[in-house]
């Protein structure tokens, strides 16, 4: 009988034991309750997510699939234009080189045109020219008696320089005839050689040349009238005698710029004589 109390104390510390096991299984039991609900809620919201997510997608692969197709559209159209505008394009470049090459042609012709338009009016001021030195009536001059010696040779070195040779040579003739003895008188006489020279007149020259050295030998003119002496002879072909005249002025006159020259000439006059020109008229 000592042990019997111990028996109903075991029963209760057991059923002691028991009964606080069992609280905490029911306390694990509502966590994992709990747990579970939070783990259903998470996967509401997270398929919610996706869900919209999805949508999401879907709409931008949709709006991706539109401008893909207006992109197809407008490069359709784009190659389309540029098909069409290609051979319009093409053929106003074409035209565009064409009409470079015209207008180059066109300024080559202008350019040529112009050329011989101011050939033209040149030639048709020579002629004017001359025409008016035809139509002028000479100025008959006053008698050489009358007139001063500076005048009268002044005169007639401007007709000579203008061209005027017929007038100027017929007033260094009156000059010569009048003022004989002046100191202009050997230009004078050297000038009438040198006109008539100019109008191929060259037998006429070679006697107008020689009185310069007959009646004015110690005059500067002379150098000039024995080389236009020699040029007179060698225009109507007499080489012989032109080159004995470019001899005596090489040997009369060693350093003067014409015995240079002279010597040019000699080398260049033929060895053989050419024939004669024909008295000039």
């Amino acid at each position: 009988m000592r042990h019997s109390w111990r028996v109903p104390l075991i029963l209760g510390v057991a059923a002691c034991s028991l009964l606080g096991q069992r609280k905490e299984y029911v306390e694990l039991q509502l966590e994992v309750a709990m747990f579970a609900d939070q783990l259903k809620a998470m996967k509401s919201s997270v398929d919610e997510k996706l869900a919209q997510l999805t949508q999401q997608v879907q709409q931008a692969t949709e709006a991706a699939n539109k401008t893909n197709a207006s992109v197809g559209e407008l490069s359709a159209k784009v190659d389309g234009q540029a098909k069409s505008l290609n051979l319009p394009v093409a053929t106003i470049g074409s035209k565009v080189d064409q009409m470079a090459n015209d207008f180059q042609t066109l300024r080559e012709s202008v350019g040529t045109l112009s050329a011989r338009l101011a050939r033209f009016e040149q030639q048709l001021l020579d002629i004017s020219t001359a025409l008016k030195t035809l139509q002028a009536p000479p100025v008959a001059p006053p008698s050489a008696f009358s007139m001063p010696a500076e005048t009268l040779f002044q005169n007639a070195t401007r007709d000579r320089e203008s061209g005027n040779f017929e007038l100027a040579l017929r007033e260094f003739t009156d000059y010569v005839q009048a003022y004989g003895t002046t100191e202009q008188a050997a230009s004078a006489q050297y000038y009438i050689g040198d006109i008539l020279y100019r109008l191929q007149r060259y037998q006429e020259a070679v006697t107008a040349f020689d009185m310069v050295l007959t009646n004015y030998l110690d005059s500067e003119r002379t150098p000039d009238a024995l080389y236009m002496k020699a040029m007179a002879f060698t225009e109507l072909g007499e080489t012989a005698k032109a080159r004995a005249e470019f001899n005596l002025l090489i040997k009369r006159f060693k350093t003067h710029d014409l015995a240079k020259r002279a010597q040019a000439q000699l080398k260049a006059l033929p060895a053989t004589a050419k024939p004669a020109r024909p008295p000039s008229k």
